[in-house]
């Protein structure tokens, strides 16, 4: 009998590989501290309409895919029917062969609606019909009570309410804690004055307070940072070209602040400046409350003008910067170590270019007060497919001690990603396995075994310290 596209062993290449996944890697659970979930799904414990809702619903990597392959933004982000969509989708799937796309959706088919069927045009009525049918049974909850999910940590601004994930932790319906992750980039764009005071008004809102002047702005942000404590929240998060150092004042900083509040759009200098300020005072929020902080770092944002203003941001325009990112990263994370206020740091590379760069920065700042204090971060976006999770692994193993890493996240807008984690355990599992079997790693399966599920949850739990549900917190 012919076996199935994906089966037990899949991306597993070696006995000692496959032990380590089924053994060790397989039955962890997951701790998802970066996605982008909606919280008041959770809340709701939303029912999905269609597969079409929930697949590809705001996953600009499909839509990416179905533009390359000639398909018209109708059936994508347009007004064409939700069957319509799914249609342009599975005919788009065959072209996808060797993107990582064509391995994920075929996970996601299986692991969620048991259909081991090739996604094609052909196939596309029998997957609808039957995926749709599991679906109605399928609600959010069920989705991560399935999977094992321990922890949710979703992005949020800072002017975002907080009364969904307040609500979610204590209802008791779930086993799966939700978070919210500090993300202020909103806080940095005084090059958009008419953003940013339209913005400021809502975090005056949410802080309970007017904004008008440069000490109401900080004061306001770090009451939000203070509400997001409150509920559990332990993480902060930024999105940014490169990490920025500029010297600035705290009256230059002012300076700009007043001049965006007039209507005056920033310079590029002045940009850097004030979020340099700003990242600052962040980091040292952090520290002071025992949070960990995310630098997601090297994308190139909004590239296609004329889509962005038809479609908007987060619609499949970004790409990967090749700005250099050295100086400026081990000048902000010095800043924040000369005062002992750097706090526990994730650093996420974009550009495979720059893996050991960060791979060596994060060395100089680990003070052995914390394992794994500074890491490096899983393979991001466009680098979190396998031949880029190996260059990440490969990296930090060769610079930093890939036995304190914390691991996969899902990074994702969609409820149906958490077989990215079973993606990288497998690429993890094979990498290590490989090893074994040419004696480079010794053939002791308790010790890379331990290391295995150290990477995919246990450092994790130890490295965030959000608390959690009892099944998954000893």
């Amino acid at each position: 009998m012919k076996r199935p596209f994906i089966h037990d062993d899949f991306l597993l290449h070696t006995d000692a590989a496959r032990d380590l996944y089924h053994s060790f890697a397989k039955s962890e659970p997951i701790y998802d501290y970066h996605c982008h979930i909606p919280h008041r799904q959770i809340l709701e414990n939303h029912q999905f309409a269609d597969i079409a809702e929930i697949w590809l619903g705001g996953d600009h990597y499909k839509w990416r895919a179905m533009r390359a392959n000639g398909v018209d933004e109708r059936f994508i982000t347009g007004d064409a029917a939700p069957r319509e969509k799914f249609a342009a989708w599975c005919a788009t799937v065959p072209r996808t062969l060797r993107n990582p796309l064509y391995h994920w959706s075929h996970l996601e088919l299986l692991r969620y609606f048991g259909i081991s069927e090739l996604i094609n045009a052909d196939s596309a009525d029998r997957i609808w019909a039957q995926a749709n049918e599991r679906l109605a049974g399928l609600r959010a909850h069920d989705i991560l009570a399935a999977n094992r999910v321990a922890v949710v940590c979703t992005t949020d601004d800072p002017a975002d309410s907080l009364d969904a994930h307040a609500a979610i932790n204590a209802s008791g319906a779930l086993k799966t804690r939700v978070y919210p992750t500090f993300r202020p980039d909103n806080a940095l764009i005084v090059d958009q004055p008419a953003a940013f005071n339209a913005w400021l008004e809502k975090l005056g809102g949410a802080a309970g307070m007017a904004v008008g002047s440069f000490e109401d702005f900080l004061v306001a942000l770090d009451r939000r940072h203070a509400a997001f404590h409150e509920v559990g929240g332990r993480l902060s998060d930024h999105g940014m070209e490169s990490a920025f150092a500029e010297p600035c004042t705290a009256a230059q900083a002012e300076a700009i602040f007043k001049a965006a509040r007039a209507g005056r759009a920033a310079t590029g200098q002045e940009c850097a400046q004030f979020t340099s300020f700003l990242m600052l005072e962040f980091g040292r929020w952090d520290a002071r409350r025992g949070w960990a902080k995310q630098l997601h770092l090297g994308a190139l944002r909004n590239n296609n003008s004329r889509l962005l203003a038809r479609l908007g941001r987060d619609t499949g325009f970004d790409s990967i910067s090749d700005v250099p990112q050295a100086r400026a990263l081990s000048r902000y994370l010095d800043a924040l170590d000369s005062t002992n206020e750097l706090p526990r740091t994730v650093i996420y590379n974009l550009n495979p270019a720059e893996n050991y760069v960060f791979g060596t920065m994060i060395g100089n700042f680990q003070d052995g007060t914390i394992p794994g204090k500074i890491q490096l971060g899983s393979g991001w976006w466009f680098l979190d497919q396998k031949e880029a999770m190996e260059w990440q692994l490969n990296a930090l193993s060769n610079l930093g001690l890939l036995s304190r890493f914390v691991g996969m996240l899902t990074d994702s807008r969609s409820f149906l990603s958490y077989p990215r984690h079973e993606y990288f355990r497998r690429t993890l599992c094979n990498l290590l396995g490989a090893d074994m079997e040419r004696g480079e790693l010794p053939a002791d399966r308790e010790l890379i075994g331990g290391m295995v599920r150290d990477i995919c949850f246990a450092n994790a739990r130890g490295y965030f310290r959000l608390d959690l549900d009892p099944a998954y917190a000893a």
